[in-house]
This record gives structure tokens, C-alpha cells and sequence, in this order.
């Protein structure tokens, strides 16, 4: 399993055989100016919530790869009416079964309006397991007490935790979330792209090892092996 950061909280993760994309946002990211969007594949596109700095690319993307778009209920309707047909909508606690593995959509603590002000339903993060691991990208929130079912019900890997504070969890928060989820590799994402969320690199790595957790704060284009 493979996972490329495409900056802020978009990253692909590759299985043997599939390619899942979560939370296109590329093209109106300076800092990512030098990825290429029409050479961006992939056969399902997840969105964790309605922030344009979630979705601005999806339907570029979902019509250029032809890939299933998964997602709440009321995004998935927002799409739809702009034309995409391969939807699979979810909403929260519900699981469902792809090819890739077993996806839930569980809680986030946060806000969430589409880029033209309508309803975005509410935000959400994902759990993804298949034969090679188990994971939870917790999209956009705050510290909540929901995590902890997450490590009761689920024996994760790793986790892909917002990391930039003002908007979300912060550093500390987060590698709170860690030990409640029970995993020692996490994932940042969600810091630095915008002034308020530009965070110190060395000391959001010192509070998680204080906690026995490794973070990764992936570079631009950096592929990681899972």
C-alpha cells in the first residue's frame, strides 16, 4: 500500500489494484502548483466534507478518471444534479463493501458548506480496511470522544490526523486521538497550506513522540510506503 500527499488533506492511497483519492484540492494550492492534475488517476474519489479546500477538484477529477465518488448523502446529491452518476453515497456509522475493502464513514467535529453556500451535510472522516491494513483518516475535526470507540471497535495501523490547529485538531490534540485510537504512525495533513495553519514541523514531531507516536509530515508529492 502506497500513499502520495498532494498537499493540504488530499493524498491518493494505492492498494495492488485499486487507487483511492481523498479530498482533491490541488490546482488553487500554490504550494502545489507543481503537480500535474490531468495525470492523476484514480478508480474511486472519497470526500470527507463541503469545504471547497476538500473538493475543488473532484469534478474535474471524477470526470477525467471516471472514478466512484463516495461521500455523505448531500454532497453526493450536489454532485449528481452537476452530472456525475457513479455515486456511492454514505452517511454516519454506515459501512459499505468496494472492491478495495470495507469503508465506514464515522464522526468529525467540525463545519461543512458547499463552495456555492448550500448544505453540505455533516463532516465526516473514513475507516478503510482491506487484507493489507486497516486505517482512519479523520478529515477535518476536533478532538472528540468518538475516537475512542474508533480504537475499541477497530485495530488500526495508522492514522491520517488533521494536524494544523486554528481549524482543527492541533498537534497536541491530535496525538491525543493517537493514543486513544491505539496507533504509534500517524500521517499529518491539514497544516501549512494557508498562514493560520502553518505549524512548526519539529514540535508537532516532539509532542507525538512524546507520546510514543511517530508523525510523518509528508512533502508535496512525497510517496510513502505503508
Amino acid at each position: 500500500m502506497k500513499f502520495t500527499f498532494y498537499g493540504h488533506s488530499c493524498f491518493l492511497i494505492e492498494t495492488e489494484q485499486y487507487k483511492i483519492l481523498f479530498d482533491p484540492f490541488i490546482s488553487p494550492n500554490p504550494k502545489a502548483s507543481e503537480i500535474d492534475l490531468t495525470s492523476i488517476e484514480a478508480d474511486y474519489i472519497c470526500i470527507s466534507h463541503g469545504h471547497e479546500d476538500h473538493l475543488a477538484d473532484a469534478e474535474f477529477l471524477l470526470k477525467q478518471t471516471n472514478a466512484i465518488l463516495i461521500t455523505n448523502y448531500e454532497i453526493a446529491g450536489w454532485f449528481e444534479a452537476k452530472g456525475i452518476k457513479k455515486i456511492h453515497p454514505v452517511n454516519h456509522g454506515g459501512s459499505a463493501t468496494f472492491p478495495f475493502g470495507k469503508l465506514k464513514y464515522v464522526n468529525a467535529v467540525h463545519s461543512s458548506a458547499l463552495p456555492d453556500g448550500s448544505y453540505g451535510g455533516n463532516p465526516g472522516g473514513f475507516i478503510i480496511e482491506n487484507k493489507d491494513a486497516c486505517f482512519y483518516f479523520s478529515g477535518d475535526t476536533a478532538l472528540h470522544y468518538d475516537m475512542k470507540i474508533i480504537g475499541e471497535l477497530n485495530s488500526l495501523d495508522f492514522a491520517i490526523l488533521c494536524v494544523g490547529d486554528n481549524f482543527t485538531m492541533g498537534a497536541e490534540d491530535a496525538s491525543i486521538c493517537a493514543n486513544w485510537i491505539n496507533v504509534n504512525k500517524v500521517i499529518g495533513v491539514h497544516f501549512d497550506t494557508f498562514p493560520y495553519i502553518e505549524i512548526e514541523h519539529q514540535d508537532a514531531i516532539d509532542i507525538f513522540s512524546q507520546k510514543e507516536v511517530q508523525l510523518t509530515l509528508p512533502k508535496i508529492g512525497q510517496v510513502i510506503e505503508l
